[in-house]
């Protein structure tokens, strides 16, 4: 019974809040499940990557640095594992080679144990640096094949990325299925497939947002993968992950059975229950509901609500935008609807529409990726198109990062004033006036999060919130 025992990767700390309240969990609301979620013996837990650097420095004034280094400490026992967006590492543009390494040494050396490595085009050339790089720090590599559906992307396609990530000595790959669109036999077909030529452990990551990642976690346990992605009850489903309670109970007593402890899953939640009280953005039924748009125009639940956001009093316009953004999809070779090029497509479905006539307006990042910025298109782009909205532009067809010079000098001069740690520097070089900002007001003593203290007030009766 046990060879077939499935494990759980925690996403709460990550990709729950990331998904249901806007990346703006504070870590001192982290600290008082802690202790106990390092008890469950999950797979590991994500804690970090994806928009929580960002977010920290931005809106939460807090050092993403000081918080990975807390998780360290106080979970001794449990794999630490972030999101990085290969060569985009944590931000949503190229960086050059010495960024990458720089904080792909530190990331691990201040505590991440696994890497789950991703490239919006599935361009391989835009993982090799930091696929390579986080192997010699000693981390478990976690390459991705970002899953989405067009007619240029098929099982074979994601055979040939997988075969190319175990080239560059992946320990593991994960099928990452953002949009929440894999349905439950196709996943089940689609593990069946990698099974085949994959070796190491597989992993599966969705979204609850179309109402079928239970169903297609369950079909993909049984077509052989090895983990899957859930987050705890009070930050689950909707635009989140499945259930942690809800996977262990189905498969408790099977081939599959977790092993883990309902009552202690029970006892974190309701902790969880309490926080979560503290965050208005909780409270936003939305991100709560299934969305079947999902399933028609294959994009992830955010960009639709953004479209509403962005739309204001023109609202009657959304089924034009929102049939606009396939179209440009398919005008740009069909990218996965990912960071970031869920923002690129839908900026420029809204400006197409907004405009009274397609590509009358046309955003720089859309310039940049027809000229080969970005990396590789999926499918192919028609040339008169790209002429007509790049001209004469050179094209590149090398990784992209070649043609980027080092910057981690300039910005160890930039940061010198404020800098307290070699970390400082990375985060300059990634993210400059935001993280200029976070560490003039450090200076300053303008924030003061007492750790401490949280940790104090966490363990009396009826944590405060």
């Amino acid at each position: 019974m046990a060879e077939k025992r499935v494990q759980i990767m925690d996403t709460t700390l990550r990709d729950g809040h990331q998904s249901l309240w806007a990346t703006r969990m504070k870590t001192e609301d982290m600290i008082p499940v802690m202790e106990m979620m390092d008890q469950v013996g999950y797979a590991a837990i994500e804690m970090w990557g994806g928009a929580t650097f960002d977010t920290c420095l931005r809106f939460l004034n807090e050092d993403p640095w000081e918080r990975l280094r807390i998780f360290r400490k106080r979970m001794p026992n449990t794999k630490l594992q972030m999101l990085l967006r290969g060569q985009n590492l944590v931000g949503y543009r190229n960086y050059p080679d010495d960024v990458v390494v720089a904080f792909v040494k530190k990331a691990v050396e201040n505590g991440i144990d696994v890497m789950r490595v991703f490239d919006g085009l599935n361009d391989i050339r835009n993982m090799e640096m930091s696929i390579r790089t986080a192997k010699q720090a000693g981390a478990h590599v976690q390459g991705t094949i970002v899953y989405t559906i067009s007619p240029v992307h098929n099982f074979d396609t994601y055979t040939d990325v997988a075969k190319q990530l175990l080239q560059l000595g992946v320990d593991s790959i994960c099928v990452k299925d953002m949009a929440g669109i894999l349905a439950p036999y196709e996943a089940f077909d689609l593990i069946k497939h990698l099974k085949k030529f994959v070796k190491v452990p597989i992993e599966l990551h969705t979204h609850y947002t179309s109402g079928m990642a239970g169903m297609t976690v369950l079909k993909s346990i049984e077509a052989g993968v090895e983990i899957v992605d859930c987050a705890l009850s009070p930050l689950a489903v909707g635009t989140s992950q499945p259930a942690v309670e809800s996977v262990v109970t189905v498969l408790k007593g099977t081939p599959y059975d977790t092993g883990l402890d309902l009552k202690l899953l029970s006892d974190i939640s309701e902790k969880l229950k309490v926080i979560k009280k503290k965050y208005p953005q909780a409270q936003n039924a939305a991100v709560m509901q299934v969305d079947a748009n999902v399933l028609r125009y294959q994009m992830p639940g955010g960009m639709i609500s953004n479209f509403i956001s962005q739309l204001g009093d023109q609202i009657d316009r959304l089924p034009e935008v929102l049939n606009e953004v396939p179209r440009v999809r398919q005008d740009l070779g069909y990218p996965p609807l990912v960071t970031p090029f869920s923002q690129m497509v839908g900026a420029q479905a809204m400006l197409n529409i907004a405009g009274g006539q397609r590509y009358k307006m046309v955003s720089n990042e859309v310039k940049n990726y027809l000229a080969g910025l970005y990396g590789r298109a999926p499918g192919k782009i028609d040339d008169d198109f790209r002429r007509s909205i790049i001209g004469d532009t050179k094209v590149i067809d090398i990784r992209p990062a070649d043609i980027l010079e080092p910057e981690m000098d300039a910005a160890k001069q930039a940061a010198a004033l404020y800098m307290e740690q070699e970390e400082d520097i990375i985060s300059y070089a990634m993210f400059q006036q935001v993280a200029l900002k976070f560490l003039q007001e450090r200076q300053s003593r303008k924030y003061n999060v007492d750790y401490d203290l949280a940790e104090k007030a966490s363990k009396r009766e009826g944590y405060p919130v």
